[in-house]
């Protein structure tokens, strides 16, 4: 059965199913295609039919998936649509979670099977938007300098997709039973860092008041000499000229993927990533973590955190990793710290080993670079935000995978299923486990998270007291089979980066 809600735009037909209703594709800027390739979004125009909102709208132009599961379904370059999951679209005023999905920046969906809205919304009895944005290149490509070339190009496209998003929301979700003044931000991964660098965009303030970050924070933003590097790079494999900048609106989709994946395959040794936000004066002024910790976002309620294993999911995907032994383990720690070297790296991995005397020298790396990372630099960011905001709360996430005879442990990603209770989507059986414990852990996290996009505070009855990271003890939510807060859970590995840049 179809419902019609009217919208700034004009009226979009979703459908009912049981107990929620859904809407699904809907348009929130022009097309960024032709002549609006590298532009900021353009507001639509309105339309006279009623749209067809049962089909999600195509996911950004981004190469195939490596991780089973994961796939985003059909592309297209037509790509910045939304879909809202509400209980019921009337007056009811109801909390807003606007999800921003992971993938590197290069890749995912709003759409994705994973983060169907139906049991969030349906439980928390809140309204649940999920976005799709400019991904890899077409999203996040600086042209710094030589962005004259391009009439009207501009930097953080995905980002400002984001933030057209949250305009939407603010202007539309009220007609879908939402309360606009009760918006609360979560992502994970890339997801993750780009809430995190909302907070510091100014055209973001005032859009959203609570931000949740899950193994993501402020560290993927790039300075403006890496972007002009990632800029370089990319033009040398499309075989375009500095001076001929302008031929990237003409390029085929085709090109620019294959282009972009080289590119990152070649940044890839120095650089963490090689498409994100970069700082720049217009949209970013500061990099996101300093504004945080000058208090540029000391109204903004915080939850972050991470797993405890989260590079498990990418190192498993070499086979020659099992084989590293402890003379390579130095030299592998040695390359990935820049500026750090002979006894400071050595002092690292004699802090890690502590704590695992029997591990294999590859668990030693996947554990330096599971903090590295992400946890320490979920660490910093709610150490820069307690200290002016004391709705900051630090989680860790340690239930391990069954996949792969438990050698993913709480790996990077693990977490996705018992947040949206999505345990039916693809390969997440398998991946994430089944059972009576996971049933009770998926409905504590989807509580706490239903939680704090009510009230700025996740505690909720299926929680053990959740006091704010700005205590001296550090207190942080352990999420597995036995749900406990740890003061300042695996501290000397924590202090071991106490000086150095993640």
């Amino acid at each position: 059965m179809g419902i019609v809600v009217g919208t700034t735009h004009g009226k979009v037909e979703g459908v009912a199913q049981k107990g929620h209703q859904s809407f699904r594709g809907i348009p929130y800027a022009t097309p960024p295609v032709g002549q609006n390739r590298f532009c900021a979004p353009v507001p639509l125009e309105p339309w006279s039919d009623v749209f067809d909102a049962s089909e999600f709208g195509g996911a950004a132009p981004q190469p195939k998936s490596a991780l089973p599961g994961m796939e985003a379904g059909p592309q297209d370059e037509d790509c910045l649509s939304l879909n809202v999951y509400t209980p019921a679209a009337d007056g009811g005023q109801r909390p807003v979670m606007v999800w921003i999905h992971g993938g590197g920046f290069t890749g995912g969906s709003g759409g994705q099977a994973l983060y169907e809205g139906a049991t969030l919304t349906c439980r928390g009895d809140i309204v649940l938007v999920n976005v799709n944005y400019r991904l890899g290149a077409l999203g996040y490509l600086h042209l710094g300098d030589h962005a004259d070339q391009l009439e009207g190009a501009v930097s953080n496209l995905g980002q400002r997709d984001q933030i057209a998003a949250l305009e939407w929301v603010r202007d539309n979700i009220e007609a879908f039973g939402g309360n606009p003044d009760e918006v609360t931000i979560f992502g994970e991964s890339a997801g993750g860092m780009a809430v995190s660098t909302l907070m510091a965009m100014p055209k973001a303030r005032g859009l959203f008041k609570r931000v949740i970050a899950q193994s993501g924070a402020t560290q993927a933003v790039l300075t403006k000499e890496t972007a002009a590097l990632a800029l370089k790079t990319l033009l040398e494999e499309l075989d375009i000229a500095v001076d001929e900048i302008g031929k990237l609106r003409e390029i085929s989709l085709k090109d620019i993927l294959r282009a972009q994946v080289r590119t990152s395959g070649r940044l890839s040794k120095d650089v963490f990533l090689a498409f994100a936000p970069v700082v720049d004066e217009n949209s970013l002024p500061e990099a996101p973590l300093d504004f945080i910790r000058a208090g540029g976002a000391k109204d903004i309620s915080l939850m972050v955190g991470a797993n405890l294993d989260e590079w498990r999911l990418f190192s498993s995907a070499n086979p020659k990793h099992s084989e590293l032994d402890d003379d390579s383990l130095v030299k592998e720690v040695t390359s990935r710290l820049h500026g750090v070297e002979g006894a400071d790296v050595t002092k690292i991995i004699e802090i890690y080993r502590a704590g695992r005397p029997d591990a294999p020298a590859c668990d030693v790396l996947d554990a330096i670079e599971s903090d590295r990372i992400f946890r320490v630099p979920a660490i910093r960011m709610a150490e820069a935000q307690s200290l002016h905001q004391p709705a900051t709360y630090e989680y860790l996430f340690t239930w391990p995978s069954p996949a792969r005879r438990g050698k993913l442990g709480a790996c990077h990603a693990i977490e996705l299923p018992f947040v949206f209770g999505t345990f039916d989507a693809p390969t997440m059986d398998r991946f994430a486990g089944t059972g009576p414990e996971a049933d009770t852990l998926s409905e504590a996290m989807m509580d706490a998270w239903i939680s704090f996009a009510r009230t700025g505070d996740p505690n909720c009855e299926a929680l053990p007291r959740w006091l704010g990271f700005g205590d001296e003890k550090r207190p942080t939510m352990i999420f597995d089979r036995n749900l406990e807060v740890k003061d300042a859970p695996y501290d000397s590995e924590r202090a071991a980066w106490d000086g150095l840049e993640v």
